[in-house]
C-alpha cells in the first residue's frame, strides 16, 4: 500500500482521475493532510464514505516513528525509526530568522568522508520521498510551529538519491503543502559532478552548498573519497555550469579540522581556488566524536583562517556551533543507538 505523502498534488490528481474520481478530490485530501493536519481518512468529513473506503484500501498515512529526542538550548535532535526498522536522524535549529530543519536523505552514506560519523555506517538504502517529508512534518507538529527553512544536509548524499530529493523539494515548496520558499531550501553535495549539472538544468531557485573541506586535490583525497572520483577541476567546472545557468551564489562548506586543513596557507590556497566564482565560504567548527580520530580546530586557528580569507577579499562566515550538549555530529545519535 502506497504512502500518500509520496504523492505530489499533480501525481495524486492523475491517479484519482484514472480511477474515475474528480480532480478536485486531490485538493480536498491535501487540505486535510497539510492545512488541517488530519491524518485519519475517516475524519475527512467532506468526502463521501465510499471514497474514504477507496482511500483506505489504496493509501496509508502512516508516519515514521519519532523514537528519541535530545534537546539543547538552540537545537533539538530527533531519531526516527522507519517502517523497516532502519534509523535516521534530523535536527531542528533555532535561528534569529526562524526554525530550520536539517533532514536525512539516505539510511547511511556511501561517500565515506573520513571525518563524518554518517559515513562510518555504510548506506543501507535511499529514503523515499515521504520519509523525508515526514521528518519535517513531524518536527513541525512536535514544536507546534511552522518550519521556515530546510537544509538537506543530514545523513546521506542528496544527489545520490536525486529523484526522491527533487520530488521532496517540490513538495515542501508547494503552497498547498508546507509552503517553504525555494530560497529557504538548501541542498548540500560533496561534489557529484553529473548531478550538479542536472540540478542546474532544473533552474530551481533552491540554494546549493558544496562540501569542499580542502583546497587541493591531495588534501581532499585524504579526507573525502569523492575526491578520488572527481577532481577539483571537474567540480568547479560543474559549479561554473551551475552558475552560468542559474546566476545563483553557491555556499562553500568548509569543516575546520585541526592540523589537517586549517593552516593560513590552506586559507590562501582556498582564496585562490574560488576567486573567480560567485561563492561565500561557511567555516564549520567540527563536532568531535569518540569514534573518529579528527579533532576540532582551535578558536584561535579558526580566527586566523577567517581573517586570512577576509584580507584576501573572500566573503566568509563562521557557522554557529549547535548542540554542544547533545549528539551534535551528523549521524552520531543514530550510530549510538545502533
Amino acid at each position: 500500500m502506497e504512502n500518500i505523502f509520496n504523492y505530489t498534488k499533480t501525481e495524486l490528481e492523475n491517479y484519482l482521475v484514472n480511477k474515475g474520481y474528480k480532480k478536485f478530490l486531490a485538493s480536498q485530501i491535501f487540505d486535510w493532510l497539510y492545512d488541517k493536519k488530519e491524518y485519519n481518512f475517516d475524519n475527512f468529513s467532506n468526502i463521501k464514505k465510499e471514497t474514504i473506503q477507496f482511500l483506505k484500501d489504496n493509501f496509508t498515512t502512516d508516519f515514521i516513528e519519532m523514537t528519541k529526542v535530545e534537546e539543547d538550548t538552540d537545537v533539538k535532535k530527533f531519531l526516527f525509526t522507519l517502517k523497516d526498522g532502519q534509523k535516521i536522524e534530523s535536527v531542528l535549529m533555532y535561528h534569529n530568522y526562524g526554525l530550520s530543519v536539517c533532514v536525512s536523505s539516505q539510511v547511511g552514506c556511501n561517500m565515506g568522508c573520513k571525518f563524518c560519523e554518517s559515513g562510518r555506517l555504510k548506506k543501507v538504502r535511499d529514503l523515499e520521498t515521504y520519509e523525508m517529508l515526514e521528518q519535517v512534518i513531524a518536527i513541525g507538529n512536535y514544536v507546534n510551529k511552522k518550519i521556515d527553512s530546510v537544509v538537506i544536509m543530514g545523513i546521506g548524499e542528496p544527489f545520490d538519491n536525486y529523484d526522491n530529493v527533487i520530488k521532496f523539494i517540490n513538495l515542501i515548496n508547494d503552497p498547498k503543502v508546507l509552503e517553504i520558499g525555494a530560497r529557504h531550501i538548501t541542498i548540500s553535495t560533496c561534489g557529484l559532478v553529473p548531478k550538479i549539472k542536472d540540478f542546474a538544468d532544473l533552474g530551481l531557485q533552491v540554494n546549493l552548498a558544496l562540501s569542499l573541506h580542502a583546497p587541493t586535490d591531495e588534501k581532499r583525497k585524504q579526507i573525502m573519497n569523492i575526491a578520488k572520483a572527481y577532481s577539483l577541476k571537474e567540480v568547479f567546472e560543474a559549479l561554473k555550469y551551475y552558475q552560468d545557468k542559474t546566476k545563483r551564489r553557491v555556499t562553500i562548506e568548509y569543516i575546520m579540522l585541526d592540523k589537517i586543513n586549517d593552516s593560513k596557507e590552506d586559507a590562501v590556497t582556498l582564496a585562490k581556488l574560488i576567486k573567480d566564482y560567485n561563492v561565500y565560504v561557511n567555516l564549520i567548527p567540527y563536532n568531535e566524536t569518540k569514534n573518529i580520530e579528527f579533532k576540532a580546530s582551535s578558536q584561535k586557528q579558526i580566527d586566523i583562517f577567517y581573517n586570512t580569507l577576509k584580507s584576501l577579499g573572500v566573503d566568509v562566515t563562521v557557522r554557529h556551533k549547535f548542540g554542544n550538549k547533545i549528539s551534535a555530529a551528523c549521524g552520531q545519535l543514530r550510530s549510538k543507538e545502533i
